[in-house]
């Protein structure tokens, strides 16, 4: 099992942040190996909300989907992955501080077969994965301050 998390504090109130990070079609914009999503249900966030996505990992094209399995606004978001090539899941938790709002994100991944044997190279990928992509999100929601 492979665990990544990093956390980030972005100077936005936690609604916006919470209805950004979790509309996942605005993840292309922040997350750089994220090339398409898309909705795959109708109607508003929640449990049971899918969205579809392509994106390249390790140099690796990946076409997967995921299902939100837990919806608290404000608080926190959890999805796993419905289908694809490694079973996963991944978590966003908002906390409102002084500042604004911390954001983290945590990945689980379970790789199989010959992917077990990269775990240590996949993690250290997720891991600067993680991290770039929560500094992209907090300039981008930053420079959108009113």
């Amino acid at each position: 099992m492979i665990r990544e998390e990093g956390s980030v504090i972005i100077l936005r109130p936690i609604d916006e942040v919470f209805a950004y990070v979790t509309e996942l079609t605005h993840s292309p914009e922040w997350q750089a190996g994220l090339h398409e999503v898309r909705k795959l249900t109708e109607g508003p966030l929640g449990v049971g909300t899918r969205y579809a996505f392509v994106r390249r990992f390790m140099g690796r094209k990946m076409e997967a989907a995921n299902e939100f399995v837990a919806y608290e606004p404000n608080r926190r978001v959890q999805f796993r992955v419905a289908s694809g090539p490694m079973p996963g899941q991944g978590t966003y938790l908002f906390e409102a501080t002084p500042d604004g709002t911390k954001v983290t994100s945590r990945v689980e991944l379970e790789p199989g077969g010959l992917s077990r044997l990269a775990a240590p190279l996949i993690a250290a990928s997720l891991r600067r994965e993680i991290a770039a992509g929560l500094l992209v999100l907090k300039d981008l929601l930053e420079r959108q301050k009113g």
